[in-house]
């Protein structure tokens, strides 16, 4: 399902809480198809077991992240559980000029800018079955203590509510189905009729 080169790639945004699966979902949906790269962001978080820098997120510190706000670096940034995340900008617009779709993990806070600043962006939401199961997932990673575990569910509600900006609504219950149904939509933007109207002039 390659786009050819004429075709300005999208950019894809991708949210939802905490341990909801949004990693595993975009690297299945990833496999599946030929035209996406992931946007690595910027963190001052500290680097998990099992991460790596530049794979996952680049890890930063203090200092350098709000160097790279105050050059105008990130596409957008925003405090999440204590941390800073970021976009990098020069990344994701020069894949988008290859004609190569991007894919951002990033928290609400974020996508509100990015959405604000790029209207065709495509805006895409993804939940967890219920709070339960949401509340099941983070304790199963073992990597969260009590309080931060509760910290996360309570963002999580307020991102629930925020969440009116998305475009589509995906509920990570079977991650197949969600991967597939992230790949459709991914599809789907790509016939918007304003992207391809000029064939019919």
């Amino acid at each position: 399902m390659k786009k050819p080169l004429a075709e300005r790639g999208k950019l894809i945004v991708v949210s939802g809480p905490s341990g909801v699966g949004k990693s595993s979902l975009i690297r299945l949906c990833m496999e599946m198809r030929n035209d996406l790269c992931f946007s690595v962001s910027v963190t001052t978080r500290a680097m998990r077991t099992g991460e790596a820098d530049g794979e996952d997120y680049f890890f930063i510190d203090d200092a350098r992240f709000e160097q790279m706000v105050e050059d105008g670096e990130l596409l957008e940034h925003a405090q999440y559980v204590g941390h800073s995340y970021g976009t990098p900008r020069s990344f994701v617009e020069k894949k988008q000029a290859e004609g190569i779709n991007v894919v951002l993990d990033i928290e609400v806070q974020g996508a509100a800018q990015v959405h604000a600043m790029q209207k065709d962006a495509v805006m895409i939401f993804v939940a967890a079955p219920s709070f339960e199961e949401l509340e099941n997932r983070l304790r199963s990673r073992g990597t969260e203590s009590d309080e931060s575990v509760r910290m996360r569910l309570l963002r999580a509600r307020q991102e629930c509510e925020e969440a009116t900006i998305y475009d589509y609504l995906i509920i990570n219950d079977d991650l197949k189905t969600a991967a597939e149904e992230l790949s459709a939509i991914i599809t789907a933007s790509h016939c918007r009729f304003a992207d391809r109207e000029s064939v019919l002039h």
